[in-house]
């Protein structure tokens, strides 16, 4: 089905397209809020659930009870830390491996692939060691 052209909507999948940080739909209505003020909440959500059930974006779940939103839609894995928050891309040369793999070993239909390590960041940890060298 053929989705007309909408200025909010591609505002949006822009921004998305400029971070690397995979925002929550909070995060992506205040600041598309400052180039398009009279935009709503929920005009944010339904663009981004549209957004990614066509496929244009991602949407992913990391297990903090909130979406988080990537416009690059190939196949990767991300990262997210368990004391921050933050999500990160994580590249992995052995996806597609796993995928085949997956497919090979599997009698039903696998589509998709989703791969998200915990752990804790690289900035966590240093604020830990100056933590402890001040300590």
């Amino acid at each position: 089905m053929a989705v007309k052209y909408s200025r909010q909507r591609q505002i949006i999948h822009n921004f998305l397209m400029t971070r690397k940080d995979h925002p929550t739909a909070d995060v992506v209505y205040q600041n598309v809020r400052q180039e398009y003020p009279h935009i709503s909440l929920g005009t944010v959500y339904r663009n981004l659930s549209l957004l990614a059930d066509r496929g244009e974006i991602l949407r992913l779940h990391v297990g903090d009870g909130m979406d988080h939103f990537d416009a690059d839609t190939s196949h990767h894995s991300h990262f997210a830390c368990t004391r921050c928050g933050c999500v990160t891309d994580l590249a992995l040369d052995c996806l597609e491996d796993m995928l085949s793999q997956a497919r090979q070993n599997f009698d039903g239909e696998i589509e998709n692939l989703e791969a998200c390590f915990h752990g804790v960041c690289a900035d966590c940890l240093n604020v830990s060691a100056e933590q402890t060298k001040h300590a």
